[in-house]
């Protein structure tokens, strides 16, 4: 198998752990704070990961060198990233974990449009199929009332 294929699966693994611990975690913090606390943590163990895996000097000379483009784009994609990580603790701290992954998913027919029509991405029957099915699947799960 292909590196990135296991790396797509190791973060699926990743993020379904991440979504059970986190909900143990609101409890007593509460949705903002948990996720302000997550998120120092986060961005700890990635500068942790530049570190080690590509250099801070390294690292900053590519920065340099990359343009403001691919920078304001991962900066937007900082704020989608944001509004989507309020509205998840917000739900996910009133709310089931389970019922709240699985509208969350759900992302995944947003993406697979915008990759076909920003990216070009080609978009194939066995895409179309599987979108169809996960629509079909969050309407069954979602449609009744959560546990």
């Amino acid at each position: 198998m292909e590196r990135w294929k296991m790396y797509a699966f190791a973060a699926a693994l990743f993020a379904g752990l991440t979504s059970v611990i986190a909900k143990a975690g609101l409890k007593v913090l509460g949705a903002d704070l948990g996720l302000a606390v997550r998120t120092v943590f986060v961005f700890a163990f990635i500068m942790l990961n530049t570190a080690m895996w590509t250099g801070l000097e390294k690292a900053a000379a590519t920065l340099q060198q990359a343009g403001w483009r691919p920078i304001g784009l991962l900066a937007l994609s900082a704020v989608t990233t944001t509004l989507s990580w309020i509205c998840y603790y917000r739900a996910m701290h009133e709310g089931t974990v389970s019922f709240v992954s699985l509208v969350d998913k759900g992302s995944i027919l947003v993406t697979l449009t915008l990759s076909v029509l920003l990216l070009g991405e080609p978009f194939t029957w066995r895409i179309a199929a599987g979108a169809g099915l996960i629509l079909c699947g969050l309407l069954v799960l979602a449609g009744g009332k959560p546990a």
